[in-house]
Order: structure tokens, then sequence, then C-alpha cells
């Protein structure tokens, strides 16, 4: 017989001897951990019944799930680095290939693009089964993607094409989105967390590339305290390759400590909320005592629906953080306040762009700020009357968040629009 057999019987003898003498039982493990274990594993269905068994079946399941979570853990590691390293790969062809990256507009074309790879294979390799039919689908879709764009003819000239270079990242988004919810993708609940992912992403982001930026200015300084002057190598390799890596590692921390990150946005939003109402108050006022003209005015326009958007974004992260019924009545008045006046600012835009049509006719730009500022009055509109109903008519505030989420898929819709049909409608002009 094998000593280690015999050794395991030996165990597993002064086991059953001493099953009523927890003290015995510790001494035997602290003399032979992995002995007493295997002993233990093998004479655990004989003992099952006792109470002593059941404490040390739970403790060494215990350890063992400590010892997964810990291999998880360095596994989520790799996957971050794996997805980081492609990214910057990526992010650097023009230096590894050797082509003129400004010349072809590479970053302008391609960046998001990037990004949202790097984002999107962080999210596949996390899900529980790595599902490769999903991952062959996913990097076509990007590859596809790829070759779309940088085949359109390169130039600032040509607004249809930076339309569709600015929205291609939108789009990709869209895509990531649908990565990031998985199986759930019918399910509004499903859809909301990937809007409170999405401001968790925006509050760390930042806080990220401040960080970034100190490391930055530390590290340049020690080395020109010693006569070495890395700047355009940092700059070109880390600089670039961090701001690429910068999302995955920010999806890393959401997913890892939800608990610290998960309640930012919605409380900045909501801090926010009644400040950017007050400004767009005394905005509107301003407008009409200064006499300033959006209907004739390209520049004011174009920072008038700016401004819209981000508002837009503040009323949706409000909302999500009004959704753990803890929602106080002033926060609910306050937003509703803000979606009326925000409201009226869109129709403002919007009226100035009907106006810029009629006057100097269809532009691929006036055609997408038009569309965009009618689907976001729509949006508006709808959030308008839900949070009406759940101020004055009793109504659920979580419908809020399902008219939110049941709006997303037009949004893709319309940025599948953009990209590949404006350009084709317009002339590539």
């Amino acid at each position: 017989m094998p000593a280690s057999n015999q050794n395991s019987i030996i165990m597993q003898h002064q086991i059953r001897e001493n099953v009523g003498n927890p003290q015995r039982l510790e001494e035997l493990y602290r003399s032979d951990k992995s002995g007493f274990e295997e002993a233990f594993a093998e004479l655990y269905p004989e003992i099952s019944h006792l109470e002593m068994a059941t404490f040390w079946k739970a403790r060494f399941d215990y350890g063992a799930g400590k010892q997964n979570a810990a291999l998880i853990s360095r596994m989520d590691l790799f996957y971050v680095a794996l997805s980081c390293a492609v990214a910057g790969f990526l992010i650097k062809l023009p230096d590894i290939i050797g082509f003129d990256a400004e010349a072809t507009l590479f970053y302008q074309k391609n960046a998001g693009l990037i990004v949202f790879f790097g984002l999107s294979l962080f999210a596949l390799l996390k899900r529980d089964l790595l599902d490769m039919r999903l991952m062959l689908v996913s990097f076509a879709v990007f590859v596809l993607s790829a070759i779309y764009i940088n085949l359109l003819p390169a130039g600032w000239e040509r607004d249809s094409i930076v339309l569709a270079y600015l929205h291609l990242p939108l789009l990709m988004w869209c895509y990531y989105g649908f990565i990031f919810i998985g199986d759930g993708i019918k399910e509004k609940s499903k859809r909301m967390d990937f809007v409170k992912y999405n401001g968790d992403l925006a509050i760390l982001l930042p806080l990220i590339a401040i960080a970034g930026g100190i490391l930055t200015a530390v590290t340049i300084g020690l080395f020109s305290a010693i006569d070495l002057n890395i700047e355009q190598f940092y700059f070109e390799n880390v600089v670039i390759v961090g701001a690429v890596s910068a999302p995955v590692v920010a999806t890393w921390i959401i997913r890892e400590f939800p608990s610290v990150a998960g309640k930012i946005a919605p409380i900045i939003a909501n801090i926010f909320s009644p400040l950017v109402l007050i400004t767009l108050v005394v905005y509107l006022v301003s407008i009409v005592i200064t006499g300033k003209d959006p209907y004739n005015d390209r520049d004011f326009l174009i920072a008038f629906n700016l401004l819209l958007v981000g508002v837009m974004a503040i009323i949706v992260f409000g909302v999500s953080g009004l959704s753990d019924g803890k929602a106080q009545r002033f926060a609910q008045i306050t937003l509703l306040a803000l979606v009326i006046v925000t409201l009226i600012v869109d129709i403002v835009a919007l009226s100035a762009i009907v106006y810029r049509l009629g006057e100097y006719g269809f532009t691929p730009n006036r055609t997408v700020v038009l569309g965009s500022n009618l689907l976001i009055f729509g949006n508006l509109a709808l959030i308008m009357v839900d949070l009406y109903r759940a101020n004055f008519k009793a109504k659920e505030i979580q419908q809020v968040e399902t008219t939110i989420a049941a709006y997303l898929p037009i949004y893709a819709v319309w940025t599948i629009f953009v990209v590949f049909a404006i350009p084709l409608i317009f002339g590539m002009r």
C-alpha cells in the first residue's frame, strides 16, 4: 500500500476517534493541513450527519472560495492587461507599421473604434461563459467598421464624412452596450444598468486622468532633474496608450468596487440639477436681454445644441438616482422643472434650425442637428410626462427609467443612419 494512502487511512482513523474532541481535531489539522483535508473529504460522507462535520466542511469550502476568488481576481487583472495591451497596440499602429497618422487622419477615424474595441474585449472576456460566436461576430463588426471609416475620403471640408467620424464612436458605444448587457438586452432594467455604468465611467475617467497627469508631471520632472528629456517619448508611448487603456481600467474598478463607484454619478447629477436649472433660466433670460440671435449665428446655435446634450445627460443620470426608492420630493420637482426648461431650450434650437433650413437649404450638418434635436425633444417630452405623473399622479418614479431605456434603441438607429446613410445621401460632401 502506498505511503500516502496509508497516511490518509491513519488520519481518517484519528478523525473518527476524535470526532467529539474539537481541540484534538484542531491539533491534527495543524500537524498536517493537506493530509487532514484530504482524509476529511474521503470520510465526510460517513460523518456528514454530525455537526462537527458540517463545521469543518464549511471551513474548507470557505477556504476554497477564497482561493477561487483570488484566482478570479488574478484572471480579471489578466483580462484588464490583455484588453489594455490590445488597445495600446492598435493606437500605436502608425508607428509600428510606419505611416503618417496625421495625413490619413488615423486618430480622428479610429481612436473611438479602438477605445470601444478594448472595452468590448474586456466585456467579452468577463462573461460567465466565453461565447466564441459572439466574439467572432464582434470582431467582424469592428473590422468592417474600421474598413468602412478608413475607406471614406479624408478631409475636414466634407461635412458628411466628418459627421461619420463623429458618430461612429457613438455607434460602437451602442454595440458595446449590446455586449455589456448580454442576454438581458430586452430587459429595460439591464439597459438602465448600462446607462448608470456610463455615469460612473464619466466620473472615474477624469479622476484617472488627473492621477495620470500628476504621474506624468512627476516622471518628467524627475528625469529632467538628471538632464534626460523624455517628454516626447513619454507622450507618444505612455500617455497615448494610457488614454485608450483608461476606460478599461475604470470599467474594472466599477465592476470590482460597485459600492464605491455605483452612486457617484446620480449624487453629482442631483447636486448639480438645481444649479443647472438656475443657469438655464438665467441663460434664456440673458438671450432675450442681449438680443442674441440663434437664427443667424451659426456658432451660437452649435453651442446651444452642445448645452442641450449636456443637460440631457444630467437629467438621465439624475433620474437614475431617484429609482432606488429614496427619492425626495424636492429632487423630483427639480428634475421636472429642469426637463420643462430644457424643452423650451430645445424648441428655440429647433425653430432656429428650421429657419436656417428654410433660408439656406439642407446640408449634412443641418440635417443631423435637426434629427438629433427632434430625438431629444421626443425623449424629453416622454420623460416630462412620466415625471409629472410621478409628482402629481402618485405614479412610480421607475416608469421614468423604463421610458429612458425604451428610447435607447431609437438613438442607435439614428446613429446608424448618420454613419452610413448621410455620406451617401449628400454625395460624400
